[in-house]
């Protein structure tokens, strides 16, 4: 007759040191156990180990008595749970549930945070199977490190309504001060392979036109404009073209300027160090001009570069501009060609915008985020950053800052 199995869990705890893992699994080894599960971690030296074995009836005694003689010669604390094959069995089918990722991104992450996150997921029937930090471990005097903190969440099931889980979050975000970003896990998380960037007000703290504008003697006007435009109360190319009208007559020579001072966002070195390490395709999707997009070019070694063409003559600005728009939907359209043209599969890819023009891209692309966006955009994404730098997207994409140290 064959023996019975059984399925027993042990807990190990305790000063994390080198072998320990090693030394309890050569105990199973010896007696032919089957590891079912294994995880571990360590959070200030540590260790919380976690084995699911199953064995035969008549050897688990003694599998259970040499794992303690094991643990005591390792000074850790060892416990063991029994586990029925109907609940076994039960854990396993979680594997068919759907599994989210939830990243909490702001300066400085708080216990109260955390707690409304985890409490939103509670409600919503999931479970978490894992957390880990994304960013550095934190010192104790705070201003010697780089203001970001970020945790990432693994939960998984079925929520009970997803819209208003994601309402939830967007409100807990505004209220405490947060972002949540909650994506579905899969494949095409794991190997996103091109960004497009709006330019104006997201890679750069300016609006080109603006600055222009003020050099043109009509900054307020265009300026307002600009704002109506941005809140998605004009249309995008009407305003465009009345904008561009009150710049005739600027001297060219006013570009360079501009172009040599121009304000980067926080965040923006960090950001495209590492995903041209990591093999992004990069693309400016913006309507803003294609001057300074092709000096932020140059500067990053951007691979794309969409924007409006200003018509210059006798080194004079006519106050007209040369070929199409690149308006929202122009946005979206070059997203999906440059993916086509990338083999890229669409899921694969990353929009990342501030203004009404951006939605169409940002809700084309498999991951949409509005940075530091107006409220209108915010509420029409499913993704936003407004707590930190623009490298604050390395970590929606699953990066830790130990990975992003060794792209340096």
């Amino acid at each position: 007759m064959k023996p019975k199995t059984e399925i027993i869990l042990i807990n190990i705890s305790g000063d994390d040191k080198p072998g320990v893992t090693t030394a309890l699994t050569e105990v199973l080894a010896r007696y032919d156990a089957f590891i079912l599960d294994i995880g571990q971690a360590d959070i200030h030296h540590t260790l919380s180990l976690g084995i699911l074995f199953k064995t035969d009836e008549t050897k688990s005694g003694d599998i259970l008595k040499d794992l303690l003689f094991k643990a005591y010669e390792l000074d850790v604390n060892i416990r063991f749970s029994p586990i029925s094959e109907e609940e076994y069995t039960s854990w396993v089918g979680l594997q068919g549930k759907n599994r989210y990722i939830i990243t909490i991104l702001g300066r400085c992450i708080t216990a109260r945070q955390i707690g409304e996150v985890t409490r939103i997921v509670a409600e919503q029937g999931l479970n978490i199977d894992a957390i880990q930090r994304l960013t550095g471990r934190i010192p104790l005097d705070e201003t010697v490190r780089s203001p970001k903190s970020c945790i990432e969440l693994s939960v998984r099931g079925t929520p009970k309504d997803r819209v208003a889980m994601q309402s939830a979050f967007m409100q807990l975000s505004s209220n405490l001060g947060i972002d949540i970003s909650l994506q579905e896990d899969g494949i095409y998380r794991r190997c996103r392979r091109l960004i497009c960037f709006d330019m104006d007000s997201t890679l750069i703290e300016t609006e080109v036109i603006d600055e222009l504008a003020m050099r043109a003697g009509v900054g307020d006007e265009v300026k307002a404009i600009t704002e109506s435009a941005m809140r998605g109360e004009i249309d995008f190319c009407e305003s465009f073209t009345r904008r561009v009208s009150l710049l005739k007559g600027l001297d060219e020579s006013v570009m360079k300027e501009i172009a040599e001072s121009l304000p980067v966002t926080e965040g923006v070195d960090r950001l495209m160090q590492v995903l041209k390490r990591a093999g992004f395709k990069i693309a400016i999707l913006s309507g803003g001009f294609t001057y300074f997009g092709n000096y932020l070019k140059q500067r990053y070694g951007i691979d794309y570069v969409y924007a409006n063409e200003l018509e210059i003559v006798d080194g004079k600005l006519t106050g007209r501009y040369v070929g199409d728009i690149v308006d929202g939907r122009r946005k979206a359209e070059l997203l999906k060609l440059i993916a086509q043209v990338e083999n890229v599969n669409i899921a694969q890819t990353i929009a990342v915008g501030d203004g009404a023009n951006d939605l169409p891209m940002l809700s084309t692309a498999g991951l949409g985020i509005a940075y530091h966006a107006k409220p209108k955009v915010k509420q029409n994404a499913s993704q936003s950053i407004s707590t930190i730098g623009l490298d604050g997207v390395l970590y929606f994409i699953g990066f830790k800052d130990s990975f992003i140290s060794e792209t340096k």
